[in-house]
């Protein structure tokens, strides 16, 4: 029997933006539509994980992104302390969820070997992919990969019992989504597979698109993974902190995901 873990996820960044910018096509209908940004941890007996490490502040200012608090700090909030976490899972090398990697000192990462593959080969030689990796995180990756603190998976892995990775591809070559076992059944966190629900929901693709047909089967998986609809927990929706209890008491940026919905 897989132990049940507790799931945090943590806004550390947030966007203003409109629906047409979240749907490959446009929307017709071209209200507000922000876009938050998020880390996640999974914790058990023994056991912290972090899932995806953020940006800083200086890729905020860049990129025009808000920095809502330091993704070391979201983290502090909630107790745990980044130096001390053993294992990062990367969903995938996007400048949004492989930076501050100077915060985790001793940690080892999981990453897909198809999208270390993906962000150092021929796909990344003009703009129109390269633009959403930094190529300071991808430096710091291969370092890993020489200091012994990458761990590649091809495809499915189980990481610890009651937790495991899939390759869904689809937003990027080797997007991963992560599958946690907890006291309200199997969650999964979905990343960019789905940024907010209603891409998911509705069947319709956001506009950073590797391959089509991958990612319209991603749906289908994180579904097929999780225990019901409710289970699901898309990337960057702002309804995530809405819909679910405060992660401690005063906590406006943290909600736990192990916890049911308000709904």
């Amino acid at each position: 029997m897989a132990p049940n873990y507790e799931i945090c996820a943590i806004r550390y960044g947030h966007v203003e933006r409109t629906a047409r910018h979240n749907f490959l096509g446009g929307d017709e209908h071209d209200g507000p539509m922000p876009l938050d940004f998020y880390v996640w941890t999974i914790r058990g007996p023994g056991l912290t994980l972090v899932l995806d490490t953020g940006f800083d502040a200086a890729a905020a200012a860049a990129r025009g992104r808000q920095l809502v608090q330091p993704v070391g700090a979201g983290l502090e909030s909630i107790g745990v302390d980044p130096r001390q976490v053993k294992d990062v899972i990367i969903s995938h090398m996007h400048y949004d969820h492989a930076g501050n990697h100077e915060l985790f000192a001793q940690a080892r990462y999981h990453l897909q070997t198809e999208e270390m593959a993906y962000c150092t080969g021929s796909a990344m030689c003009g703009d129109g992919a390269r633009w959403a990796y930094e190529a300071s995180d991808v430096q710091a990756m291969v370092g890993r990969l020489y200091a012994g603190r990458l761990v590649y998976h091809d495809g499915t892995a189980e990481l610890a019992p009651g937790i495991t990775v899939h390759r869904v591809g689809g937003h990027t070559r080797g997007l991963q989504v992560v599958r946690v076992h907890t006291q309200r059944g199997w969650v999964v966190l979905a990343s960019d597979a789905a940024h907010f629900y209603a891409n998911w929901q509705q069947r319709r693709a956001f506009p950073i698109v590797d391959d089509l047909a991958a990612y319209m089967a991603a749906f289908a998986t994180i579904e097929q993974l999780a225990s019901s609809p409710l289970h699901v927990i898309p990337g960057h929706d702002p309804l995530v902190l809405q819909r679910y209890p405060a992660a401690a008491k005063g906590l406006a940026n943290a909600v736990r995901l192990d916890l049911a919905p308000h709904e």
